[in-house]
């Protein structure tokens, strides 16, 4: 499998050489939108969906509920849709439920502040139990109505001790991680803006009804069956996604994109059995009858928000990402805002206090792509308009060129 093939693969098939009709479409296209930093969902589905707006991603997300925003793939809050988060759920989150209860468990029962809480595990099922309880009255709550409703979510935590960055705080957002993890509570609303970090919540079977159940008057049988699928099926079905999206690519890839043990990563690639593909030298795996070349797009240009899917596909990044790592990711290995063209990174962006999106080519490109790029840029300046967009994680070069 050549390098022109693989990023002509990455642009048809995550529709940035020719751009999605639907929200639902673009999402499909990269399996799942990375969600730790709401406004990326937006700007993603932005570069992938021509004349989308705002109001056509909440309509997806907490209207028709066709999309469901779900804490997965290395302990990551993604944005997929209804069947793949299912996989998700099975093939990702129960074990970092399970990892984060051991945790908690531990930290409420050494920790704690004032005092440590007697019998942790018991005292977590009780509050766990009576946030629900509270939750299904309401319908849907903010953190802080449900702390209102079970005060013990106020149950504080000391961390790090006699050091600089010692903090206390309740546990609020610890419990209702876990509940989340656990496949019990779902992230609805946010509170502010679409680019809030504070959600409503709602039970996930309820929310589930109501997306596939609306105007019908039946209940869901996706809700009464979530999440639909064994552990092991579920590695293999998400294996299968990413494939047909990412592959072919080294197995090293599919571990760190899934956040999986070697050993569960072996069991779901047995199932899959794929293709073995030689990638310059290097061995990697597609799906099995995916190995049919793919037609070469037409010349395309693209700005991508920070965290993007496409960007966050693969570890091994050099082909696509040249050697422009030190600019474009921040220490903890975010990237930011990118600039792309034909299947690879050549630049970076920022939004600028003044509304305006500046672009930076860090590399020459041509006059034809420059001013495409630039075009590209105004077009979203002009889809933001009043909005300002700050990634959460900043990079040197997004925070060079934002001034």
């Amino acid at each position: 499998m050549t390098l022109a093939q693989r990023r002509a693969r990455l642009g048809v098939r995550h529709h940035l050489a020719a751009r999605a009709t639907t929200v639902e479409e673009a999402v499909d296209g990269v399996v799942a939108l990375h969600a730790t930093d709401p406004a990326s969902v937006y700007l993603s589905v932005w570069s992938r969906v021509r004349d989308v707006s705002v109001a056509d991603v909440e309509d997806a997300l907490y209207s028709r509920r066709t999309l469901l925003r779900i804490l997965g793939m290395r302990r990551t809050v993604f944005v997929t849709d209804v069947a793949t988060a299912g996989s998700v759920q099975a093939a990702c989150s129960y074990d970092i439920a399970a990892r984060q209860r051991r945790l908690l468990e531990k930290q409420l029962g050494t920790l704690g502040h004032p005092e440590n809480v007697p019998r942790p595990a018991e005292w977590l099922d009780e509050v766990m139990a009576s946030v629900e309880k509270a939750l299904r009255a309401r319908g849907s709550a903010t953190a802080q109505q449900l702390a209102e409703d079970e005060p013990r979510l106020r149950q504080q935590l000391l961390m790090a001790k006699g050091k600089p960055y010692e903090s206390i705080g309740n546990v609020t957002s610890r419990v209702l991680f876990q509940l989340a993890a656990e496949g019990r509570l779902v992230r609805g609303r946010p509170r502010g803006s679409w680019q809030s970090t504070q959600y409503h919540w709602s039970p996930l079977t309820d929310w589930l009804e109501s997306a596939s159940g609306s105007g019908t008057g039946t209940k869901s049988s996706v809700a009464a069956d979530w999440p639909g699928l064994s552990e092991d099926e579920a590695r293999a079905a998400l294996a299968r996604r990413w494939l047909h999206a990412f592959g072919p690519a080294p197995v090293a890839d599919l571990r760190w994109w899934t956040g999986w043990t070697a050993g569960q990563t072996k069991k779901a690639l047995t199932a899959v059995a794929p293709a073995e593909v030689d990638l310059d030298g290097e061995p990697a795996i597609a799906l099995p009858g995916d190995l049919a070349p793919v037609g070469d797009p037409a010349p395309w240009i693209a700005l991508l928000p920070a965290l993007d899917s496409t960007a966050m596909g693969w570890q091994s990044r050099d082909w696509y990402l040249g050697q422009h790592r030190t600019a474009l990711f921040d220490r903890s290995g975010n990237i930011g805002p990118t600039v792309w063209s034909d299947g690879r990174i050549v630049g970076a962006w920022a939004h600028r206090p003044s509304g305006e999106v500046a672009v930076r080519l860090l590399e020459d490109i041509g006059t034809e792509k420059t001013a495409e790029a630039e075009s590209e840029a105004a077009r979203l300046s002009a889809w933001l308009g009043e909005a300002r967009v700050v990634p959460k994680f900043r990079t040197p070069a997004e925070k060079e060129l934002a001034g």
